[in-house]
């Protein structure tokens, strides 16, 4: 059962469609309920990406994220946000096999979380699994350039768009993705240039990662941008945030006040008022 908290103002993936070339759209991925409803006002777009396999769950790469993963987070944030087109991704291995796989796996997302679109990764390999999901009435985002869930086939996390070969196959994906009928196009680790050229290039809105400002939007995951991540943070986040920090000293605090007894205090406790 789709989550309550979804109503009929939400922003669709038509509205993003006609943002192509105007005011940039503002995305950033979310995987909680209260993470959904703090960026609700403020975003255009939250994405639950197969990401939260790596920052919530501490897999080494997207590749751990399951359909049932997908879902519940993709739930969760659908009852915290009421305005914000959410789209849920499309987790490896639940697409690539066929057309009938991939439209399965889409409907389960679209009807278990009530969630306004997919995403999914690649270009010309998935344009038929994007045009036989657009076709069932579920829109698609499609995700060209850097694909995390192909690290282990492509030997690492390796920007797009240096050789003259890659370029043309980036064009090839981008056209792909659009002819398929998929309503907007993440680009990721690819060069500034060629993300340029591919947002004048298609009709349909390009968000970047770590691509370019001519980019039509453009996305980020929360944990990053926020100083949340553990590991090394990418070269193309700007933290906003370190809420690491202050978590840490939080903590750190209250330890210190536990342990000393400072804490609870008169007022955290339940007395008999006499």
């Amino acid at each position: 059962m789709a989550p309550e908290r979804s109503t009929d103002s939400r922003i669709g993936a038509e509205d993003i469609r006609r943002r192509k070339g105007g005011v940039p759209i503002v995305c950033l991925t979310a995987y909680t309920y209260p993470t959904g409803r703090m960026l609700d006002s403020h975003v255009d777009l939250l994405l639950v990406g197969d990401s939260v396999a790596m920052v919530l769950h501490g897999h080494a790469t997207t590749l751990g994220a399951s359909l049932e993963m997908m879902i519940a987070h993709g739930q969760a944030v659908m009852r915290g946000s009421a305005r914000a087109c959410v789209v849920v991704d499309m987790p490896a291995g639940s697409y690539e096999t066929s057309p009938a796989q991939a439209v399965a796996s889409a409907r389960r997302i679209s009807d278990e979380t009530g969630c306004q679109a997919v995403k999914l990764e690649g270009g010309v390999d998935v344009s038929s699994q994007i045009a036989a999901i657009v076709a069932e009435g579920i829109p698609v985002m499609g995700h060209i350039g850097l694909q995390p869930q192909s690290v282990e086939k492509d030997g690492g996390y390796k920007i797009k768009g240096r050789t003259q070969d890659n370029i043309r196959a980036l064009f090839r994906d981008a056209e792909a993705v659009e002819k398929a009928g998929a309503f907007s196009v993440v680009i990721e680790g690819t060069m500034e240039t060629v993300a340029s050229e591919l947002t004048r290039h298609i009709s349909i809105p390009t968000i970047g990662i770590g691509a370019s400002g001519d980019c039509d939007g453009q996305i980020l995951v929360i944990d990053d941008m926020i100083g949340m991540t553990v590991d090394r943070v990418p070269k193309f986040v700007k933290q906003y945030a370190d809420l690491r920090s202050v978590i840490a000293d939080a903590a750190a605090r209250y330890a210190a006040e536990v342990r000393s007894r400072a804490f609870p205090g008169p007022s955290h406790v339940f007395k008999d008022e006499a």
